[in-house]
């Protein structure tokens, strides 16, 4: 026969309340990483002639290697931005601006129904020269080592006109096409801008197509930050010269004024 005691009603509620907390206390924790750490291991040259790292390295270098030394064109000439046409342009830089115009126009129609009219590149974008001869997928990679992004700045008018009055304050022949600058003899002022041809209207709106550095300001343009829409095209620029590559036989690069100052 088992007898129940009777207990005082608090201390039934203590002892259940100790039950509790005793089954809760033995269920499974949920357990998180409250810190990684890492450390660099470089492969030193204790390491570097190990035969066992070489054997593994070797067939994905000469995959790479292949890759980026199959020819895709050839330039008559070797393209120099250290040896301008003038003080406002290289060929390399018209070469790099038209290039990238007409990509981003394709582009834009393509998704936007939208033209691009003109293309604002930066003038220490270009890291390398495009050499006489064969060109190759390294190239691309020598010439533009960074992996910038194409996309396109509607501006208005105004912010055209600020792009001239920018390119006079450098005093750098940075990437230009789709636009040409008239200057004084004097070089220190713009005396009339043409956008396809056409003179700038101030209340219109023109798309320019740049590099996302170049977007948000880099190089202080900061008539991009005043942009009001910004089309992104999912395109490296890289990628941009590497199909013109593909796509042209042979290169040849604009010699073509987009900077003029006046005759004295």
């Amino acid at each position: 026969m088992i007898i129940f005691k009777k207990y005082d009603t608090s201390i039934k509620g203590f002892v259940l309340f100790l039950t509790m907390s005793g089954l809760i206390a033995c269920g499974t924790s949920e357990l998180r990483n409250s810190k990684i750490e890492g450390k660099k291991l470089p492969i030193t040259s204790e390491y570097a002639d190990t035969p066992e790292i070489e054997t593994f390295i070797k067939p994905y270098r000469d995959h790479i290697n292949k890759d980026l030394d199959s020819v895709l064109s050839y330039s008559p000439e070797t393209l120099d931005k250290s040896k301008p046409i003038d003080k406002w342009q290289t060929a390399i830089g018209n070469l790099m601006a038209d290039v990238t115009l007409e990509a981003a126009d394709k582009v834009l129609f393509t998704r936007e129904k939208r033209h691009a009219d003109i293309c604002l590149l930066n003038h220490g974008g270009i890291r390398a020269i495009l050499p006489k001869g064969d060109i190759t997928t390294r190239t691309a990679f020598e010439i533009m080592p960074f992996e910038n992004s194409l996309v396109v700045i509607a501006l208005k008018g105004e912010q055209i006109r600020e792009i001239a009055d920018y390119l006079i304050k450098e005093k750098k022949p940075h990437p230009l096409a789709g636009m040409e600058i008239l200057l004084d003899k004097d070089a220190t002022m713009v005396k009339d801008i043409t956008v396809e041809g056409k003179p700038l209207e101030i209340g219109k709106i023109y798309n320019v197509a740049t590099s996302d550095y170049l977007s948000n300001g880099g190089d202080n343009m900061e008539f991009f930050k005043r942009g009001i829409a910004t089309y992104d095209l999912d395109y490296k620029l890289r990628n941009v010269f590497i199909d013109y590559f593909k796509s042209t036989d042979t290169i040849y690069a604009s010699k073509s004024l987009r900077v003029i100052t006046e005759k004295q």
